[in-house]
C-alpha cells in the first residue's frame, strides 16, 4: 500500500484522459470524475468508466520510474516536463489498467483484452506490464486444468496477427504452441477456417502437436483448405503452396476407408494414393521384413502422434498398424539409438511374433520407452496385425492413466487376453470388444443342417494371436478384481457359459453390459452374473437367450440374490437391480413369455432407454411399466395397441426416441378389448395428437395406423426431428410428403417404404433437407425420374433405392456419382438396365464405399467383377442376380483387395463356374461371414411353348459361414439371409 502513495513530499501530477474512440452521449452529470493513486486500491472500475473524461492525481516520480513515455516527457527537456497537467488520448479502461499496474495493482488480464493492454505497454514503455502479459500468457496457455481454455480460438488468431505485425517472436511461438496442444478442440471451433496459413503450417510442424489420430489432421487441414479459395486469390502464395501443409500429414498411419475415399478429393487425390499403396505394402510385409528397415533411415513417418498432452489415442481402422510401429512410436524421438538397441528391438519382436502370446512379455528394462500420462483412451478396433499381448504390454508401460479399450472387430482378443488387459492396467474402467453380429438369429431362421471346423491357426500369421490358453487354466491365476465397470461383448457368438462365468469373478463392479447378439449363452448363465453384478443399471442383451431366469434375477431383492427357491414373480422389491436399471434392451428375446415381461416392467421405474421390439410384449405388460423418465422406447413388432401406447407416452413426457413400426393392432379400431382403464378402439390419431402434445422428438419409426392426420397431430413434437422411417401400414399422402421438409426441416435421416412418392416430393426434399445424411426409397410407387436426383447433396452418406428405379442406366448413374460425392453406403434393387461398366462408375465415382448392395440390377457381373475391387475400404458386398459372371475364386481375390471386408453375400446362380471356393482363416484377413444363397428354376404357368423362355431362379436355401475365435459354423437355412 505505501508503495502506490510514494512518500509524503512526492509531487503529483495531473492526467486529464479522455477517449477518442467514445462516441457514446454522456449526462452532464457524467462527463468528469477526479481519482488519485493514493486510493488506487479502492478504485471502483464500473463507475469510474461511466464518465466521458476523468483525470488522474499520480505521482510523477512513479510514473517517470515505471513508464519511458513518461520519463522522456516528465524527466526530459521538453516544455512539457514542467506542467502539472498533462493530456492523455486513449481507450479509458485500457489507461486505467496500464496506471494500476504501474502502481503496482493486480490486474484482470484475459484474452480479450490481452492486445489492448499490449499496445498500451508498448506505447507508454511499461515494462512490468510487457512482463505480466508475458508471463499470463505463458500460463493461459498451459492450463492446469486439462479442459480449461482460457484463450478462445478468435482471439488466438488476433493475437497472432499481433504479434506478427509487431515482430514479436515470443507471441508468436507461444501461440502456435497453444494452437499445437489445443488442435483437437481448436478443429472444432467455427474460427478454425480463419486461422492464417503460416500460424497453421507453424503448428502441425509444433513438436506438441496433439491429434487423436492421422485421419483427424487431414480431415482438419482439408477442412481449412476447402475454405480457403477467397484467400488464395487475395495472397500471394500459390495453391500449391497452401497444399504444402498436406505433405506433413504421416500418409502411411492413415485408416485404409479414409485414405481410399478421398481419392476423389481435388486437393487430397495424389496423396491419397500413395497412401493406400503404403498401406498395402505394410500389410504385406512379414514379420521380419518392417524390424530390418530400422537400421535404414528415418522413420518418423511410421511414428504415431504422441506427446505429452495427448488423452486419446485411435488407431481404429488402421490395418497396417504392427507391433513395431507401436514400440517405435513410444520411444524417444531421437536418432541416438543405437544399433545395439536397433538389434534388441528387431530380436524382441520377432519373438513376439513367433511366441505363445500366454508366455511373452517384453523383458523389463530392455526398451526406454517413454511414458504418456495423460492418455486415457485407445482404440485399435481393426488393427489386424497388431499382436494384443504386446499391445497390453506396451499400454502398461506406457499409458499408466488408460481408462478405456476399444478393441472391435477383432477376433482373436478372448477372454484370457481382457484378464490380462485388466491385470496389466488397473485402471481400466471401459472395454469394448465388439464384433459383427451373426447373421444366424434363431428366431428368425429356419435350420436345415448345422456343422463346425475348428480354425487351424497359421504360424507365420503376424495378426493372429498364438492364445492357446484356456479359459479353464485361467482359475489358476487368480481372481484379481478389477475396475471395469463398462464391457460391450456384442457379436461374440462363440462367448460361451463358463467365459461369462469367468469375467463375472473379476468384474464385479460392471454398471453396464452389452451381451448383444451373444447366442450361445444360456438364460441361467445371464442370471448368474445378473445376481454377481450387483451394481449393474444398463443392460443390452438383445438376441439372447435373455429369458425368466434372467428377469427374476433382475427382479429378485439384493439381500436375497441367489439360487433360494423361495424367489418368486409377483413378489416387487424396491433394492432390486430391475428397481434401479436406466437402460434395458432386450429386442429379440422370445424366451421372456408375457407374465414374466409384466413383471419385469412394474420394477422398472427408472428407466431412460427401453427396447422390446420383437419379444412377446402385449398391452397388459406394457400397461405395467410404471417409469416417466423414458428417453427412448423400442416397442416394434409386437402387439401392443394405441391406447397402451397413449398410457406410456402421457407420463413420459422427455421421450425423444420412438420406435414402433410393425405394430400391427396399432391400426385395429374394431378390437374392443379392455386395456386397463382405456379400451383399445383408441384410435391411432389420438396417439400422435397426445405425443404431439407430451414429447420432443428426435427420431421415431412408425408403420401401421400412420397418416396424414398423424403427421398432423405430431407437428408439435416433430419440429427437431433427426429421423423419420415410415415403414409397412403407414400411409403418408402426396400432400403431407410435400410439407414433410416444413414439418421436419433438421431431418438427417429419412427412411420411405411402401409410400406414393413423384418426383416433385423428391426433388423438394432434396432442395430443402440439406442436412440429409441418409436417403432410403424401399418398395415405394409413383412415376419418378432421373430429374429427381439432379440437385447436389454433398452431406449425403447413405443412399438406398430399392424397387424405385428399375430405369436407371449406366449414364444416370454417373449422375448420381456427381451429385452424392460424400456416399459411403449404396443399395441398389432392381435397376435391370445397368450393365458391367456400372461396376466402374460405381468405384470410381465413390472409391470411399464401405457397403455395396447390388441385386436384380441387370448384367452388372455377366462380365464378372474387377472394377469393385477398387473400392478397396469396403467392409460389406452383396453381389446377387446380376449375371453369371462371378469368378470361382472371386471371395478369396475379395479379401486380399479389399483387405477390411467382413461380410461377403453371393447367390450361385451368378457363379460363372457354379460354385465358389471359401478362405481358410490364414487368407480371410476381417472377413466375418459368407452368405451363399441357393436358387432353383422355376417355370411360370404360361403354357409349354413359352415355358422355357419364362423360367425365373427361385430362392431354395442359404449357406452361411461364420467364423469366430473358436471356429467356422457352416449352416444352411431356408431363408433368403
Amino acid at each position: 500500500m505505501a508503495s502506490a502513495s510514494g512518500s509524503d513530499d512526492d509531487e503529483f501530477v495531473i492526467l486529464v484522459c479522455t477517449d477518442p474512440t467514445n462516441e457514446i452521449e454522456a449526462d452532464i452529470s457524467n462527463e468528469e470524475i477526479v481519482i488519485s493513486t493514493t486510493d488506487i486500491f479502492r478504485w471502483d472500475f464500473p463507475s469510474t468508466l461511466s464518465f466521458r473524461t476523468f483525470k488522474i492525481r499520480a505521482h510523477r516520480n512513479r510514473l517517470i520510474e515505471e513508464s519511458s513515455y513518461f520519463r522522456g516527457l516528465l524527466g526530459g527537456s521538453f516544455s512539457e516536463s514542467c506542467l502539472d497537467c498533462i493530456s492523455i488520448q486513449w481507450h479509458l479502461e485500457t489507461f486505467l489498467n496500464v496506471v494500476k499496474c504501474m502502481f503496482r495493482c493486480p490486474l484482470d488480464i484475459t484474452s480479450r483484452n490481452f492486445i489492448p493492454l499490449f499496445q498500451a505497454a508498448l506505447y507508454f514503455g511499461v515494462e512490468i506490464l510487457l512482463l505480466q502479459l508475458k508471463s499470463w500468457f505463458s500460463e493461459a496457455s498451459v492450463p492446469k486444468d486439462p479442459g480449461l481454455f482460457q484463450i478462445q480460438l478468435d482471439d488466438l488468431i488476433d493475437i497472432w496477427n499481433f504479434g506478427l505485425e509487431h515482430a514479436n517472436g515470443f507471441v508468436q511461438e507461444l501461440c502456435a504452441s497453444y494452437f499445437a496442444r489445443n488442435f483437437m478442440w481448436a478443429m472444432s471451433s467455427k474460427f478454425f477456417e480463419d486461422v492464417p496459413y503460416d500460424l497453421l503450417l507453424l503448428c502441425i510442424k509444433h513438436p506438441h502437436l496433439t491429434v487423436d489420430s492421422e485421419k483427424h489432421l487431414s480431415d482438419a487441414l482439408l477442412i481449412w483448405l476447402d475454405s480457403s479459395t477467397e484467400r488464395l486469390q487475395r495472397s500471394n502464395k500459390t495453391e500449391c503452396g497452401f497444399c504444402d501443409i498436406l505433405k506433413q500429414i504421416r500418409i502411411s498411419l492413415l485408416p485404409l476407408w479414409f485414405a481410399t475415399g478421398k481419392r476423389s478429393s481435388s486437393s487430397f487425390s495424389e496423396l491419397a494414393n500413395e497412401s493406400v499403396d503404403s498401406i498395402f505394402r505394410l500389410m504385406q510385409v512379414t514379420s521380419i521384413g518392417p524390424i530390418n528397415v530400422l537400421r535404414n533411415g528415418d522413420l518418423s513417418h511410421l511414428r504415431i502422434r504422441l506427446t505429452e498432452y495427448s488423452k486419446r489415442v485411435d488407431l481404429s481402422g488402421c490395418l497396417q498398424i504392427t507391433t513395431m510401429i507401436l514400440l517405435l512410436s513410444l520411444l524417444p524421438n531421437t536418432h541416438s539409438v543405437g544399433l545395439a538397441l536397433r538389434k534388441s528391438i528387431e530380436e524382441s519382436i520377432s519373438n513376439l511374433e513367433q511366441a505363445d502370446g500366454s508366455k511373452y512379455q517384453i523383458p523389463q528394462g530392455l526398451l526406454p520407452t517413454l511414458s504418456f500420462e495423460a492418455v486415457q483412451e485407445v482404440d485399435i478396433s481393426g488393427c489386424l496385425k497388431l499382436h494384443l499381448e504386446a499391445a497390453i504390454e506396451c499400454f502398461s508401460k506406457s499409458f499408466p492413466s488408460l481408462r478405456k479399450v476399444k478393441a472391435a472387430y477383432l477376433l482373436n482378443f478372448k477372454t484370457s487376453t481382457l484378464y490380462r488387459l485388466v491385470q496389466k492396467c488397473s485402471l481400466v474402467s471401459e472395454v469394448d470388444i465388439t464384433v459383427d453380429m451373426n447373421p444366424l438369429i434363431s428366431s428368425q431362421v429356419s435350420v436345415i443342417s448345422s456343422s463346425s471346423a475348428v480354425i487351424s491357426l497359421a504360424q507365420n500369421r503376424p495378426y493372429n494371436v498364438g492364445d492357446n490358453t484356456s479359459v479353464t487354466s485361467l482359475y489358476y491365476l487368480g481372481h484379481s478384481l478389477s475396475n471395469i465397470t463398462k464391457l460391450t461383448l456384442e457379436g461374440r457368438s462363440d462367448a460361451c457359459d463358463s467365459d461369462i462365468q469367468y469375467i463375472s469373478k473379476f468384474c464385479v463392479s460392471l454398471c453396464y453390459l452389452n451381451l448383444k447378439g451373444c447366442i450361445s449363452l444360456t438364460d441361467v448363465c445371464i442370471a448368474n452374473l445378473i445376481r454377481r453384478c450387483t451394481k449393474l443399471h444398463s443392460i443390452v442383451v438383445c438376441h439372447t437367450s435373455f429369458g425368466m431366469n434372467s428377469i427374476l434375477a433382475l427382479c429378485t431383492a439384493s439381500s436375497i440374490l441367489s439360487n433360494s427357491p423361495t424367489a418368486q414373480f409377483g413378489k416387487k422389491h424396491l433394492d432390486s437391480l430391475a428397481a434401479n436399471l436406466q437402460l434395458l434392451h432386450m429386442g429379440g428375446c422370445k424366451c421372456a413369455d408375457e407374465a414374466s415381461l409384466q413383471e419385469l416392467l412394474s420394477q422398472t421405474q427408472m428407466l431412460k432407454s427401453l427396447c422390446l421390439g420383437d419379444t412377446n410384449l402385449v398391452d397388459d405388460a406394457l400397461c405395467n411399466f410404471s417409469g416417466s423418465f423414458l428417453e427412448m422406447l423400442d416397442v416394434s413388432n409386437t402387439m401392443i395397441s394405441a391406447a397402451a401406447l397413449n398410457l406410456v407416452v402421457r407420463t413420459n413426457p422427455g421421450l425423444k426416441c420412438l420406435n414402433a413400426r410393425g405394430c400391427k393392432n396399432l391400426f385395429h379400431p374394431e378390437n374392443t378389448t379392455k386395456v386397463g382403464k382405456f379400451s383399445s378402439s383408441y384410435t391411432c390419431e389420438e396417439l400422435f395428437i397426445e405425443l404431439g402434445k407430451t414429447c420432443r422428438l428426435e427420431e421415431i419409426a412408425l408403420g401401421w395406423g400412420f397418416s396424414y392426420l398423424s403427421l398432423q397431430g405430431l407437428k408439435p413434437a416433430i419440429l427437431s426431428l433427426r429421423a423419420l422411417t415410415v415403414g409397412l401400414g403407414g400411409s403418408l399422402p402426396e400432400d403431407a410428403l410435400r410439407l414433410l421438409p416444413t414439418t421436419c426441416p433438421t431431418l438427417e435421416s429419412l427412411v420411405l417404404y411402401f409410400q406414393v412418392i413423384s418426383d416433385c416430393i423428391i426433388i423438394n426434399i432434396m432442395k430443402s433437407l440439406r442436412q440429409l445424411q441418409t436417403l432410403a426409397l424401399c418398395y415405394c410407387f409413383g412415376d419418378i425420374s432421373i430429374s429427381s436426383f439432379k440437385l447436389s447433396m454433398p452431406n449425403l452418406r447413405k443412399l438406398r433405392l430399392e424397387r424405385v428405379t428399375p430405369w436407371l442406366t449406366n449414364n444416370d448413374l454417373v449422375l448420381l456419382t456427381q451429385n452424392f460425392v460424400n456416399l459411403v453406403e449404396l443399395v441398389l434393387l432392381g435397376c435391370k438396365l445397368l450393365n458391367s461398366d456400372a461396376q466402374y462408375i460405381i468405384s470410381s465415382g465413390w472409391p470411399g464405399l464401405i457397403s455395396i448392395h447390388l441385386e436384380d440390377c441387370g448384367e452388372v457381373t455377366r462380365s464378372g467383377v474387377c472394377s469393385l475391387f477398387n473400392c478397396t475400404a469396403l467392409e460389406d458386398l452383396l453381389l446377387r442376380h446380376q449375371g453369371p459372371g462371378i469368378q470361382r475364386n472371386f471371395i478369396l481375390d475379395a479379401t486380399s483387395k479389399m483387405p477390411m471386408l467382413r461380410q461377403v453375400s453371393l447367390d450361385l446362380c451368378d457363379a460363372s463356374e457354379g460354385d465358389f471356393d471359401v478362405p481358410d482363416d490364414a487368407h480371410r484377413y476381417c472377413l466375418r461371414s459368407v452368405k451363399i444363397a441357393r436358387c432353383k428354376s422355376q417355370r411360370c404357368n404360361v403354357g409349354s411353348y413359352f415355358a422355357e423362355a419364362h423360367r425365373k431362379p427361385v430362392h431354395r436355401e442359404t449357406l452361411v459361414l461364420v467364423w469366430n475365435s473358436r471356429n467356422v459354423v457352416r449352416t444352411v437355412v431356408k431363408e433368403r439371409l
